[in-house]
């Protein structure tokens, strides 16, 4: 008896009897995630040496914005509160401690930007490739009729990345990108950091409005008193925000690593099907290997010979 498969514009067509439910654990499509067996490896070295990038006009505004508020807030911080005050230690251990943060959250941010989130390759479902898999019969394959590739276990299709996108958990477009398996740790990472130094900025703002009301607003800034004033309110509201918001999303994103259910899933009720690897287990296989500093730091695993130019037609994304 023939199987039947859903094809890449949508319409049904007879497979080839086999079915496979749980793609993700297929030890071939886990290894050789492309079609072709001979230049897989090829393309997995040159998928390493690219950067991912997503040309969404929205999201390029956003991140675009993301970056303009933490160069203000550290502006504010920096000439505004710091260089003024009379306390040379205040000035030296806050100011390296707040630009630290920012450049840390600014690092995590481009690297969760800039990394594949776990995008399936595009057109993989063809005749040969699924032959190349040696199929038992019954066993189920799932096929994407937008991108043409087979789904694996738990992927998901973005209509902004106009992929499939593996362990997807959701679509940010303020880091201009999907938040998936290869990318997690650093979008958790740009989060805690972001709440971090929202929160610094916070205590800052609230030191400084008490040293400026007790020296009469005379020598707490080199900016008038007005001016002075609109910078540091504009600074809190932009603080609080930020860390309401990171702060909600550091909380979820641990949640599901440690109960390794992402938000589609969990929005979705999805019973799992697969093993799940609960709290500490989870949180290694995102941030790799037992607990240590190493998780707090985004440039782990960064390479330069990643800025390559490597110019691609075709598709939303580009890689350079």
């Amino acid at each position: 008896m023939l199987a039947r498969e859903e094809g890449c514009a949508g319409e049904i067509m007879p497979s080839s009897g086999h079915r496979l439910r749980d793609v993700e654990h297929h030890p071939l499509l886990a290894e050789n995630d492309s079609y072709d067996s001979s230049s897989s490896s090829s393309s997995e070295a040159d998928a390493a040496d690219r950067v991912w990038f997503i040309r969404d006009g929205c999201g390029m505004i956003c991140a675009v914005m993301t970056w303009l508020l933490v160069v203000y807030a550290d502006f504010v911080v920096t000439f505004v509160m710091l260089l003024p005050s009379k306390d040379f230690w205040y000035s030296v251990v806050n100011g390296v401690l707040f630009n630290c943060l920012a450049l840390l959250a600014l690092s995590s941010h481009l690297r969760t930007m800039l990394t594949d989130p776990g995008a399936v390759p595009k057109g993989n479902a063809t005749k040969e490739y699924m032959e190349s898999l040696q199929l038992k019969p019954g066993e189920v394959i799932y096929k994407c009729p937008k991108c043409c590739c087979i789904k694996p276990e738990r992927a998901h299709h973005c209509s902004i990345c106009k992929r499939c996108i593996r362990k997807m958990d959701h679509h940010c477009p303020w880091v201009n990108n999907c938040v998936g398996e290869k990318n997690q740790r650093f979008f958790v990472l740009f989060t805690m950091y972001i709440a971090l130094s929202s929160v610094h900025a916070l205590i800052l703002c609230g030191l400084q409005f008490v040293s400026c009301v007790r020296g009469q607003w005379t020598e707490c800034s080199d900016f008038s008193p007005p001016v002075t004033v609109i910078l540091l309110i504009f600074l809190c509201l932009e603080s609080l925000l930020f860390f309401t918001f990171t702060a909600v999303m550091f909380g979820t994103q641990i949640h599901s690593i440690c109960n390794d259910e992402t938000e589609i899933e969990r929005l979705k009720s999805e019973k799992p099907t697969w093993e799940r690897r609960l709290r500490w287990e989870g949180m290694r296989s995102v941030f790799g290997g037992p607990p240590s500093l190493l998780w707090m730091n985004p440039f782990v695993g960064f390479r330069f010979g990643r800025l390559q130019t490597r110019p691609r037609k075709g598709g939303p994304e580009f890689s350079v």
